[in-house]
C-alpha cells in the first residue's frame, strides 16, 4: 500500500457518497486505502460510511464516541492508517481529490529538498470559493502566523496534504495542531512545499467553524507554536 487518505467528517452526511467516488476516480493506479473519522457525527454520517464500506472495501471507518475536533481526528486516521505516505482532505467537498496525485509524486519525487527531506506538500487554495468574511479573515490569520512562524506556506488552513507518516508522529501534538503543520515540519528539520490546488464552492451541508471559534484559539496557538520553535534542537548525527 502506497498511500493512506484520512478524511475527518463530523455531520458531513451528503457529502459521503460523491466524495468517496471522486476519491475512487482519482488515485486510480495507486494503491491506496481511504481512512474516514466520523468524529461524534449526530446525523446519517455513519450509516452512509457503513453502506459504502460493504462493497468497497478500500474504505475503513472509525468513530469517536463524541466529538474531539478536526486535529484529533486527523491524529486518529493517521494512527490508524497503513500506508507509509497519508493525504488528508475536508470531508465537505471543497477540496478536490484530483489534485492528490500531483502532490503525491511530488513528495515522493523529492526525497531531498535543499539539505532537508521533504516530508509535506501543502495545497494552496489561490482561488478561494468562500464567502467575503471567510476569505478575508484567512488572509489575515495567514498573514500573521507567516509573520510569527516563518513557515514559507501561504495556505496552512488548506485541508488538502500529503505527507510523511512518520513525521507526522514524531510531531508534538495539541488541540488544533492541524493548522500548523507546516511550522511544526520544519521544526522537525524536514522541508516543506506548497502547490496550487483547486478549491470548489460548498454545495451540500454547511460549515462546523466560523471566525470567532478560530480567531481566538488561533492566537494563542501561534503563541504555543511559536515558544515550540524557540526550544527545538536538531542534532546533526555523526556515525563513528
Amino acid at each position: 500500500m502506497e498511500l493512506s487518505v484520512v478524511v475527518p467528517v463530523k455531520n458531513e452526511d451528503e457529502n459521503i457518497d460523491p466524495l468517496i467516488d471522486e476519491i475512487r476516480h482519482a488515485l486510480q493506479g495507486i494503491a491506496y486505502e481511504i481512512v474516514y473519522v466520523d468524529d461524534g457525527s449526530t446525523d446519517d454520517t455513519l450509516l452512509r460510511l457503513h453502506d459504502v464500506a460493504r462493497s468497497f472495501p478500500q474504505l475503513r471507518v472509525i468513530r469517536h464516541e463524541r466529538s474531539c475536533g478536526q486535529s484529533t481526528a486527523v491524529l486518529t486516521g493517521v494512527r490508524h492508517a497503513r500506508a507509509p505516505w497519508i493525504a488528508t482532505l475536508d470531508g465537505d467537498g471543497q477540496n478536490d481529490p484530483g489534485d492528490i496525485p500531483k502532490m503525491f509524486e511530488k513528495v515522493k519525487g523529492g526525497k531531498e529538498h535543499g539539505e532537508k527531506p521533504l516530508v509535506c506538500v501543502c495545497g494552496y487554495r489561490r482561488t478561494r470559493r468562500d464567502t467575503w468574511l471567510r476569505r478575508i479573515s484567512s488572509r489575515v490569520a495567514n498573514g500573521v502566523r507567516s509573520a510569527l512562524l516563518k513557515d514559507d506556506t501561504p495556505d496552512t488552513g488548506c485541508g488538502l496534504k500529503v505527507f510523511s507518516r512518520e513525521a507526522f508522529l514524531s510531531l508534538p501534538y495539541f488541540d488544533h495542531m492541524h493548522r500548523f503543520l507546516p511550522a511544526l515540519f520544519l521544526r522537525s528539520g524536514g522541508a516543506v512545499v506548497s502547490v496550487e490546488v483547486n478549491h470548489r464552492e460548498r454545495t451540500r451541508g454547511t460549515s462546523k467553524y466560523g471566525l470567532f471559534n478560530r480567531l481566538w484559539v488561533g492566537i494563542v496557538d501561534i503563541l504555543g507554536v511559536a515558544w515550540l520553535q524557540r526550544r527545538s534542537r536538531i542534532p546533526k548525527i555523526i556515525e563513528e
